[in-house]
């Protein structure tokens, strides 16, 4: 067990003859135990009207969310998290940082390409 976490790029079609959607869900990232992004997504779902525990719930994210991260990251302001399935803290591992610079070229890629952008975990 453990903290696993993704990152999707999503595409909704709506067909209005048959009245069905269908949702493509493409995963663009993957993290173990990277708590120090876990604490950031949490405080954003909460920032952003999210209540109660963050464990299996979906973050959309759009281009502000991205750079907000992103100036996070730069300026080693990922905080500190814990929690009994999280690991050791992550918030100035290289490897972590640079799968975090990757996981938000893509995404601000699939955002001006159409997409959605979604986080979640499960722990």
């Amino acid at each position: 067990m453990g903290l696993d976490q993704y990152a999707y790029k999503v595409k909704r079609d709506y067909n209005r003859e048959a009245k069905t959607e269908t949702i493509t869900k493409v995963e663009i990232a993957y993290w173990r135990k990277h708590n120090a992004l876990e604490g950031y997504m949490c405080d954003l779902f909460h920032s952003k009207g999210g209540d109660g525990e963050f464990n299996c719930r979906t973050l959309p994210l759009n281009n502000d969310d991205l750079e907000n991260l992103d100036e996070a990251i730069n300026n080693k302001g990922l905080p500190e998290t814990e929690g009994f399935f999280f690991g050791q803290d992550t918030s100035k591992d290289e490897d972590c940082i640079a799968l975090d610079k990757l996981f938000i070229d893509d995404a601000k890629k699939a955002l001006k390409d159409g997409w959605e952008i979604e986080y979640t975990s499960w722990w």
